[in-house]
């Protein structure tokens, strides 16, 4: 791997999407960042695996800030019914990692998730967790249903410590940030791998793939689309996307998309206008209210000024992806799903891997239905993707749905937690 004129963000994200000894080695080379270790004493870190917003950097506006670079293995169970060896194996291999790297966006964040396809082996789903089998969710996708066992999903600032820790798992090495490590060894098989990036710079410095213009997007814009994403007002809380009670009380359910994504129109011919009013709502656009990126709105993306979507998509002729999702909230206001996505370059297209938390698939279910704005599409000139949010900019060519179990009952459980 030649790294002669790259600078080095593009290249720890190329090394990351190649993945490897080599490329792994290559990143090194680079420089080797000062990553603080973890602890020997894993009942200091937290129940919940999906426990990150705590650890994570923050923006100026007190936005958690997501991890730079990511890595998503898709894996198959090799055996049967899970045994008490295979437990221990994924369970030490895991532990290793957490002694390896702090448990931070500075360190290494992971989750293990299972899909309802893992939990068919025992003839019964997790008890008490809405894990649907995934579908496609609008009239006009066709994805593919990904159906793997497991997903573990890496997170770090540093490119080189996904790389170490995916290194490590799959048994190609035996230590990890100066830390001895033990891997998944023979009980899974890695039948996908996807990777990707968010924050500031990134998506600037990775547009010569297709379906992206080079030269268009903001080096301040932290996703593809060219706006701040994760406002913290506009996510759940991790509090609120766990699972209260039963076996896998302190967990999460997960749902993966991959999304192509296809923004040559949204640069080229769309105006700064337009897009804000397909990202926000016309509101938005009408009063200069998105300043650059969007970091000036603070903490949310002040809906609160916005009209209800049905009325926007009466009088605009548009409706924005943020004010339709203002229609799915809690009892206590609160959207449904906690968003961990992130962009991607995987086939050589952009895309998004689209990962998000909540309680019960149905949760997610209800969320993208509010994006699909199709009862919008029936009752206005708001068509069913044009001028209705970003949907004409996205194709979803997959979908999975997973629990995310509590730490005690991540390696290979049963669907009532862990054997005793």
């Amino acid at each position: 791997m030649s790294d002669r004129g790259i600078p080095r963000r593009e290249f720890v994200k190329s090394a990351v999407a190649i993945g490897g000894a080599s490329a792994l080695a290559a990143c090194l080379d680079r420089g080797s960042p000062d990553i603080p270790t973890g602890t020997t004493n894993g009942g200091s870190l937290p129940e919940r695996q999906h426990a990150w917003n705590d650890v994570l950097s923050t923006d100026d506006a007190g936005n958690p800030v997501a991890p730079r670079h990511r890595v998503l293995l898709l894996l198959d169970y090799t055996g049967d019914v899970p045994t008490s060896d295979d437990r221990e194996t994924v369970e030490n291999a895991l532990r290793s990692l957490e002694r390896a790297y702090e448990w931070s966006d500075d360190g290494l964040l992971f989750t293990l998730s299972y899909s309802r396809a893992y939990f068919d082996r025992f003839d019964a789903g997790p008890e008490g967790v809405d894990l649907q089998r995934p579908e496609a969710l609008a009239s006009f996708e066709n994805p593919e249903l990904d159906t793997p066992d497991a997903v573990l999903h890496l997170a770090s600032d540093h490119g080189s410590a996904v790389l170490a820790a995916e290194e490590a798992v799959r048994g190609n090495a035996d230590s990890a940030n100066g830390v001895d490590t033990t891997g998944f060894g023979d009980v899974f098989d890695v039948v996908d791998r996807r990777t990707g990036f968010v924050g500031a710079g990134l998506p600037a410095e990775n547009d010569d793939v297709d379906g992206v213009p080079s030269g268009e997007v903001s080096e301040d814009a932290p996703l593809y689309m060219g706006f701040k994403s994760g406002f913290k007002g506009n996510q759940a809380s991790e509090d609120s996307v766990t699972i209260q009670s039963g076996p896998f009380a302190d967990g999460s359910t997960q749902h993966v998309s991959n999304i192509e994504l296809n923004v040559d129109q949204w640069y080229e011919q769309d105006s700064r206008y337009q897009r804000v009013s397909k990202m926000f709502c016309p509101a938005h656009a009408d009063d200069g209210l998105v300043e650059g990126v969007g970091n000036n709105l603070g903490q949310s993306s002040a809906m609160g000024h916005c009209e209800a979507p049905e009325k926007a998509a009466r009088n605009s002729g548009v409706v924005g992806h943020s004010q339709k999702m203002t229609t799915v909230r809690d009892e206590s206001n609160s959207p449904l799903i906690l968003r961990r996505d992130f962009d991607s370059t995987d086939g050589g297209h952009a895309g998004l891997h689209f990962v998000c938390l909540q309680r019960g698939i149905g949760e997610f279910v209800k969320t993208r239905e509010a994006m699909n704005g199709s009862d919008l599409s029936e009752n206005s000139a708001v068509g069913q993707r044009n001028n209705n949010g970003i949907l004409q900019y996205m194709n979803v060519t997959n979908r999975g749905n997973y629990l995310l179990p509590p730490r005690s009952a991540r390696a290979l459980p049963t669907p009532t937690g862990v054997p005793e």
